[in-house]
């Protein structure tokens, strides 16, 4: 009763103090003696009790999943992002803010190269989202960071104008930010890229 109380409780301490409490019935059952238990003899036990014993033992542990599956679904997603988001990309939520605080003075900066030759990494994030024209992402340039001579063209706007820069993942969109602020721009985001699915998602239309 107490074990089915547990179970149907769905607490993870309650099932975890079952489980340790069966952990010596599992030992006996795999007949390795239990040394932190020595005073209990190994026993051999009928075959139902062993069906009952590994029964219950996977019914604890399917149960302690089911009660921080979510959580731990939630925080592995995050730190996967976390870990593989490129250094100075912003987040969604400061982008989010950034954009609608500018409205139409914004202007992202699109640092891809087209050229294969040179860039041949761009070539998988330009077939998700090209590059800009006159009828295609109207609020957004495109000046190519230059990995050689580590230079852009500058944009032919107010230094305080909102710049979001990017390129497929943030590389040498994080290049880009510095070199703007290096030559004067005081309002500048690393947007990351297409790669950077949920960033991209808060400016990619602009």
């Amino acid at each position: 009763r107490t074990h089915q109380s547990a179970l149907s409780s769905g607490r993870s301490g309650d099932l975890r103090r079952l489980l340790q409490s069966l952990s010596l019935a599992t030992c006996i059952h795999v007949g390795i003696p239990n040394k932190s238990k020595s005073k209990y003899p190994l026993q051999i036990w009928p075959p139902s009790i062993y069906m009952i014993l590994g029964a219950t033992r996977r019914s604890v542990l399917a149960a302690v999943g089911r009660s921080s599956s979510s959580t731990t679904s939630r925080i592995f997603h995050t730190s996967t992002i976390m870990s593989e988001r490129k250094a100075g990309v912003a987040s969604p939520e400061e982008l989010k803010a950034f954009v609608a605080s500018a409205g139409s003075r914004l202007v992202v900066v699109d640092t891809r190269n087209p050229d294969a030759s040179v860039e041949p990494g761009d070539q998988k994030s330009l077939a998700v989202a090209g590059l800009p024209s006159d009828s295609y992402r109207s609020q957004a340039r495109h000046l190519i960071y230059d990995r050689k001579t580590k230079t852009m063209p500058l944009p032919e706007v107010a230094k305080d104008t909102p710049i979001i820069t990017h390129c497929g993942g943030g590389g040498r969109g994080q290049k880009a930010k510095e070199y703007l602020e290096a030559n004067g721009f005081t309002n500048v985001l690393n947007g990351g890229g297409p790669k950077e699915t949920d960033c991209w998602a808060e400016f990619g239309d602009k």
